[in-house]
């Protein structure tokens, strides 16, 4: 049985990245042969993506908040809507005038680089259990020369006793273990300790809540994406744990995908 073709766009991505050239350049000489070798590097990893690669992983990078951040199997693919925390919490720190933020479970480093960038005089905590993400954000922000981000490994709060911040923000996992998207599209892919937050998808969450308020200053802000059907859940234990001002917002579909309330 012949395999499906690739849609379009990842194929001129493929192409464009073993190419090593724009798409601009790829309009003006799409009528040009190729050489044998790069012939075979684009049969190779249009071959991978076939076989369920993400197009992320095989060219090694993706943009999140205007950034070309390295991705590779060690870390999440940022996704779109994730920029919903960043602009939430970009907006906090300018209402509260904060100098440092925690950043929990930074993946790539997407948040935590997106927050440096646009609050460059904010120092920022970058955490995560995985050794190997945090490789991955620390060479993000060395090549896109951010020295306001500090690279920390901890199981959430557990190697943080004692630190407190004004701003948490956190796009924890959060998809329910049995859900089936976990083997559609990129997912089977990604690191499945990043996406499953146990059988209801609320365990990180609900871990992050409840030792959140030995972690801020008061008052201090936390902020957590979710799931798109997760938010009545998730401002429900943010009121249970004691926080006041909660609400959630929504990203450009109309979903409330981020909720976060006040400690005082």
């Amino acid at each position: 049985m012949a395999r499906a073709e690739l849609p379009v766009g990842e194929a001129q991505t493929l192409l464009l990245h073993v190419l090593e050239r724009d798409r601009a350049w790829y309009f003006a000489h799409a009528d040009e042969p190729v050489g044998a070798n790069i012939e075979a590097r684009f049969v190779d990893l249009t071959a991978r993506r076939q076989r369920g690669s993400p197009v992320a992983y095989l060219v090694g990078h993706r943009e999140f908040w205007s950034l070309d951040l390295t991705v590779n199997p060690a870390v999440l693919i940022p996704r779109p809507d994730t920029e919903l925390l960043v602009s939430w919490g970009v907006e906090l720190a300018g209402q509260h005038q904060c100098q440092r933020l925690l950043d929990l479970g930074t993946g790539s480093g997407a948040v935590a680089l997106a927050l440096a960038t646009e609050l460059p005089g904010c120092q920022i905590t970058a955490v995560d259990v995985s050794q190997a993400a945090l490789a991955v954000a620390s060479a993000n922000g060395q090549r896109l020369e951010l020295s306001n981000v500090t690279y920390r490994r901890s199981d959430w709060f557990a190697d943080l006793p004692g630190e407190q911040w004004p701003l948490i923000v956190s796009n924890p996992p959060y998809i329910c273990a049995d859900d089936p998207h976990l083997s559609q599209g990129d997912l089977p892919a990604e690191p499945r300790s990043a996406l499953v937050g146990g059988a209801d998808g609320l365990d990180c969450i609900r871990a992050i809540i409840s030792s959140a308020a030995a972690h801020l200053v008061s008052p201090g802000w936390l902020l957590l994406e979710h799931g798109w059907q997760q938010a009545f859940d998730v401002r429900r234990l943010l009121g249970e744990g004691g926080f006041t001002a909660v609400a959630s917002r929504r990203d450009l579909a109309g979903h409330e995908r981020v909720s976060g309330g006040r400690l005082l």
